[in-house]
């Protein structure tokens, strides 16, 4: 008996293809850009096989299209990830994701006294990029937060 060794995924017509996201960051992924509420059909994989990274994660959405804010939440928590958007079945644009060098309004400061988080001041930071790892300095307090504690609004 043949064992079948690859699972094979509806491609999509139109929408987007999220790939080479850290395997263990796929369901944070999902959860910033609210696709658990997505009506649109959503595909994900975790744990896959990947030459490059060892393992990744990949999500495809169908009709979906990111705006820069989005692009710039997932460059935050998946940096190595890339976007591939398909138009009637064929690649139209395909793209690494970049770490922007400020950010605006999506992620809450750190600082419990930052002006952010005591009146409705919209956040800004600075993003730092130090040994593969990304810091938020905020614009207000000047206090840091760490990628592992930023908290997306």
């Amino acid at each position: 008996m043949d064992k079948r060794k690859e699972l094979i995924v509806s491609a999509i017509e139109n929408g987007t293809v999220i790939d080479h996201i850290p395997a263990d960051k796929v369901f944070e992924v999902i959860k910033i850009l609210g696709l658990e509420h997505s009506k649109n059909s959503v595909y994900f994989g975790t744990n896959l096989d990947s030459k490059k990274y060892g393992k990744k994660g990949i999500i495809k959405i169908s009709e979906k299209y990111f705006e820069p804010e989005d692009i710039n939440k997932i460059a935050l928590v998946a940096p190595t990830a890339s976007l591939i958007e398909i138009k009637d079945f064929e690649v139209v644009k395909k793209q690494s994701i970049e770490i922007p060098n400020h950010i605006e309004s999506f992620v809450k400061c750190f600082n419990p006294n930052c002006v952010t988080n005591k009146e409705s001041v919209p956040t800004k930071f600075k993003v730092v990029k130090e040994e593969g790892k990304i810091k938020l300095k905020c614009h207000y307090c000047e206090k840091y937060t760490r990628q592992n504690n930023i908290e997306f609004i």
